[in-house]
């Protein structure tokens, strides 16, 4: 596993395990909330994917721009897939994006060694 994905999910792991185990019904909630929203459904999970990429390169998001490139990449996205839809989060949310774009590409890349 390329270095930069280990450390993401590794220290997503941790966090999330000490987030979970404070036992606050809100924030369990609202984690199961999101797990459950990223299933398939009458949209796809790749396209729910890839949804979830734009809205979190227009908030300008990095943990949530590397979480949804890996996830959207087991559902099946390719690069060119993934680049069209960093287009349209660039067109969306402007220049400012740029920097998250060439994060996105990064570790795409890095997910592309495994």
């Amino acid at each position: 596993m390329h270095k930069k994905v280990k450390e993401f999910n590794d220290y997503r792991e941790k966090m999330n395990g000490k987030i979970l185990n404070s036992d606050n019904k809100v924030i369990k909630r609202i984690f199961n909330l999101d797990t459950n929203t990223f299933k398939e459904g009458h949209l796809p999970v790749k396209t729910k994917e890839l949804l979830g990429l734009v809205a979190s390169a227009v908030l300008r998001c990095d943990d949530c721009v590397q979480y949804h490139l890996e996830a959207a990449m087991k559902s099946g996205v390719t690069k060119e897939e993934m680049m069209e839809t960093m287009s349209i989060a660039t067109l969306v949310g402007g220049t400012i994006v740029i920097p998250h774009l060439r994060r996105a590409v990064e570790y795409w890349e890095a997910l592309e060694t495994e």
